[in-house]
């Protein structure tokens, strides 16, 4: 074993990804991450205290480098209709790329997911932010008609959930999924849309 090695929380977290998608989440072990990086599984110990603790760890990687290029479109500039149809249609793209490029890992992470209550209620909470933000912007653009911001975030992924939560990933193969949710945009943002100005 080479404890001389400088293990570091996101080599850890690199490497268990890797175990998990050679040995699966039921049966990947703390020992099996610590035998991939060469050293003791107390070395693995000491940056992540327990194997559920580890587990969290790989879910929040998982779920913040979701949020990466969402983040970036909330917190750009533009006509917020535009940045918010982009934002969802990212959301969307990201979720569907998970389920098509790597299904096996993707029903690893969903099972991680819902194990990490806590971490997955924090990055919701996150997207909501950042569609309130969007939100915002597009009342003082006068773009938008809204009078409580939070509240129509949560409309916006209550009216889009079937595009992006996983208990619908099944339905993300439909040859009509396209037109369904360009229809399904249009409609939300046109209930957005302030009324025109009268002169």
């Amino acid at each position: 074993m080479n404890e001389a090695v400088v293990l570091t929380p996101e080599r850890i977290l690199e490497v268990t990804e890797d175990v998990l998608r050679r040995f699966g989440l039921a049966k990947a072990t703390v020992v099996d991450v610590a035998r991939a990086l060469d050293v003791s599984h107390g070395s693995v110990y000491r940056h992540f205290p327990s194997k559920a603790s580890l587990r969290q760890a790989v879910a929040k990687r998982w779920l913040d480098r979701a949020n990466a290029p969402l983040e970036k479109i909330a917190e750009g500039s533009g006509p917020a209709p535009a940045r918010l149809e982009r934002w969802l249609r990212t959301l969307f793209a990201i979720k569907h790329k998970k389920v098509c490029d790597d299904p096996e890992m993707f029903a690893t992470y969903l099972t991680l997911a819902r194990e990490a209550c806590e971490v997955v209620k924090a990055h919701k909470e996150r997207l909501a932010d950042q569609v309130a933000h969007i939100l915002a912007d597009g009342v003082k653009q006068g773009a938008f008609h809204i009078t409580d911001v939070k509240a129509a975030s949560r409309a916006v992924f209550d009216a889009t959930i079937r595009f992006h939560h996983p208990a619908h990933s099944e339905e993300w193969s439909d040859p009509a999924l396209a037109s369904r949710i360009d229809a399904v945009l249009a409609l939300l943002l046109r209930g957005l849309e302030a009324p025109p100005r009268k002169r």
